[in-house]
């Protein structure tokens, strides 16, 4: 894919990119896509996939309590549980308010380790990465932003979200659905949004703008981006997902070319098939 070639005049170190398709099928790389690089929040979906694969285990439901007091691991998961940004501190009611929360993911890390018995990261390995192939792929620490990964690694998992063999397809239905609809928040980077639409773990572009996919991305993309200037889409109307990977801090320069970069992507697979 020509587009691809893009990240080659980001302002940035580094950098590598990927797309696959529903199938699987690679439609092409660019850069060093071996190359580990730290996700930050782009963490949270494996994470959050991890908590999918523990609860349709059984050892915990999505509605059983998790957090502070009436939150749920699905409030955890949709960052709805009222806890705050990077405080274990309560702000809001839960289900009130779409706070975007780093606690909350630390708390629900902490959650699955007590009821699995087994420590998060060797957790989320055990239940994501070593059947997927993810090799070069590591939660180290926090499961909200300790990440560290590959383009190749990534592709692996954005072609399994597509077409689940770990999860339930409904599972994966339901995380890209909207929890708790018209809750308003702020996304980081990009500011307050009415509504702030998440999932289960995954971001859910809608009609929010300015946002960080593409001004002709569908309103069903979903996904995440991390401030160590990383991302991972999907949009399910394209039948596809991106990587990209950098190692520059997110800031103005990624508001600036992320949604350029996108929307070239999204034209040549149209025009590819």
């Amino acid at each position: 894919m020509q587009s691809l070639a893009m990240i080659e005049n980001w302002p940035v170190p580094t950098a590598a990119a990927a797309v696959v398709t529903s199938d699987g099928t690679l439609l092409g790389t660019h850069g060093p896509t071996a190359h580990r690089f730290p996700l930050a929040s782009v963490t949270k979906p494996l994470a959050a996939y991890a908590a999918l694969v523990a609860y349709e285990e059984g050892a915990v439901e999505l509605d059983e309590p998790a957090g502070p007091e009436g939150s749920t691991v699905r409030h955890l998961l949709a960052h709805t549980s009222g806890l705050a940004f990077d405080e274990h501190r309560v702000t809001a009611p839960p289900g009130t308010r779409r706070l975007y929360s780093n606690a909350g993911f630390e708390v629900l890390g902490d959650h699955i380790a007590k009821a699995t018995e087994i420590p998060f990261p060797e957790y989320v390995r055990q239940a994501v990465l070593e059947p997927l192939g993810m090799t070069s792929t590591a939660v180290e620490g926090s499961p909200a932003k300790d990440g560290v990964s590959t383009v190749d690694d990534l592709v692996r998992f954005a072609a399994e979200v597509q077409a689940p063999r770990l999860l339930d397809p409904r599972t994966v239905l339901e995380a890209q659905t909207v929890v708790h609809p018209g809750l308003k928040g702020v996304l980081p980077g990009y500011g307050h949004q009415n509504p702030n639409d998440w999932g289960l773990g995954f971001e859910i572009r809608d009609s929010k703008s300015p946002h960080w996919t593409g001004l002709s991305s569908s309103s069903a993309t979903f996904g995440h981006f991390g401030q160590s200037g990383t991302f991972l889409w999907i949009d399910p109307a394209a039948g596809a997902a991106c990587v990209a990977l950098t190692d520059r801090a997110f800031g103005p320069w990624a508001a600036e070319v992320w949604t350029p970069f996108t929307d070239a992507v999204l034209a040549e697979l149209g025009t590819s098939r």
